[in-house]
């Protein structure tokens, strides 16, 4: 067989890519991640879902944003502090003044007011947040990206089904017990390519080596360890010579479109999700970090929510304008809220008890608020939304069975979520 063959086989085994320290930790991760025989039928089952084509995308807001500067605003109580807010293009729906251009976004935008949680330490709320579970020290449970694309992602397609975009999410954890085949691939600088995925040299000497590999790798020890490192670095390798990589290049859209998202890192990310999405990603993630606002709050959430507000309305209405809105779902929220009361340093702390969240796209029905927060912020007044009727509304909005029960590595079925009820007002 020639080295052609060979490598042709190889690289049609599987469609995804991962950075170096990805290859290298799989040596060392990966007895938690091998292919049970139940996951290989799982796999089978899924296509159905697959051709559906759904996809999410998440807007992290790292840090707890203020429910009160963004989506919640009191301006008619003390605890509103300075901020102001401002009508949408909904009769009736008032956001704060920090995000104008939302507000004319709004018909396609439905908020949750009265999210609530217990969880008010960064890392184990954000864990939370992405898995549905509380942290412990017995499993690593799968984020809901890693959950999302195990069951509908398209694991032959050249890019990763999971990409996530920017720098510093604590307390998440990536495919968890599915293994490291399930992690994103995160993207540090939206404006550069993925770091480590162009070749140091031509495309015929990067087969050459990577060949060499695999036949150093065939008599080593540690079975799984050495097929999952090799099944690694084919999927590395696939993604690194697929045309496909120009998704990644965003000078390769228009002028005029990469100025309707706006300046900055997160506006960058926006687009570049809207890209991925288009060329078939299921999951992306783009993290705007920054809003642990204990001190300085008002004018932090206004330097924030100026980052945040065009890349949002734009990516909701880029998406309805490629007749992507419907099978995409669009998810902005962070770990927890911020006190309604006002410290003494002009901030806010943290506050799970009531926070929010905003949603769009895959048939969820915009213009309207679902819950509510007392006069003063402090307290849920109608209508409180646990973290589990939230996953479970997620996955069932994506075509997922939130009672399917994945099977950890020790045998052990875990669902992905436990109780909790689907938020029926979305779609009514």
């Amino acid at each position: 067989m020639s080295e052609q063959t060979v490598w042709t086989s190889d690289l049609n085994l599987t469609r995804r890519g991962w950075r170096r320290r990805d290859m290298l930790r799989v040596l060392a991760g990966s007895a938690l991640g091998a292919s049970l025989p139940w996951q290989t039928e799982l796999a089978a089952q899924a296509g159905s879902l697959r051709q559906q084509g759904k996809s999410c995308i998440l807007l992290w807001m790292q840090g707890g944003p203020s429910q009160l500067e963004t989506f919640d605003p009191k301006q008619d109580h003390a605890n509103g502090g300075e901020t102001r807010s401002i009508a949408t293009n909904v009769s009736g729906i008032r956001i704060s003044e920090n995000l104008p251009q939302v507000a004319q976004s709004m018909d396609k935008i439905a908020l949750l007011r009265s999210m609530t949680g217990k969880e008010g330490s960064h890392p184990r709320a954000s864990y939370q947040m992405h898995t549905g579970y509380i942290p412990t020290a017995s499993v690593r449970y799968p984020t809901l990206g890693s959950n999302v694309v195990y069951h509908l992602g398209d694991m032959e397609a050249d890019l990763p089904a999971f990409v996530r975009i920017g720098q510093g999410n604590r307390g998440e954890s990536g495919g968890g017990y599915l293994g490291v085949k399930y992690d994103p691939l995160v993207v540090a600088d939206p404006s550069r390519p993925p770091e480590n995925t162009t070749p140091a040299t031509d495309e015929r000497r990067f087969r050459r080596r990577l060949n060499l590999v695999r036949r150093l790798e065939a008599n080593g020890a540690y079975e799984q360890a050495r097929a999952d490192h090799q099944d690694l670095l084919s999927r590395s390798s696939t993604m690194m010579l697929s045309p496909q990589m120009a998704t990644f290049d965003l000078e390769r859209e228009p002028q005029r479109d990469r100025e309707s998202y706006g300046e900055g890192a997160f506006a960058q990310g926006c687009l570049m999700a809207r890209r991925l999405v288009e060329q078939g990603v299921t999951f992306v993630e783009v993290n705007l970090n920054g809003w642990d606002t204990h001190d300085d709050n008002f004018s932090r959430c206004r330097d924030l929510c100026g980052q945040m507000d065009q890349p949002f309305a734009r990516l909701v209405n880029d998406l309805e304008e490629r007749g992507l809105l419907e099978s995409t779902l669009v998810l902005c929220l962070g770990e927890f809220g911020r006190t309604p009361r006002i410290n003494p340093r002009s901030g806010r702390d943290h506050f799970p008890r009531a926070f929010s969240a905003a949603i769009a796209g895959c048939g969820v029905r915009g213009g309207q608020v679902i819950g509510a927060t007392t006069a003063d912020g402090n307290e849920i007044a109608d209508r409180p939304i646990q973290i589990p009727d939230f996953f479970r509304t997620v996955f069932t909005t994506l075509g997922v069975d939130p009672d399917h029960e994945n099977m950890s590595g020790i045998g052990r079925p875990i669902p992905l979520v436990t109780d909790g009820e689907v938020i029926t007002e979305l779609f009514g």
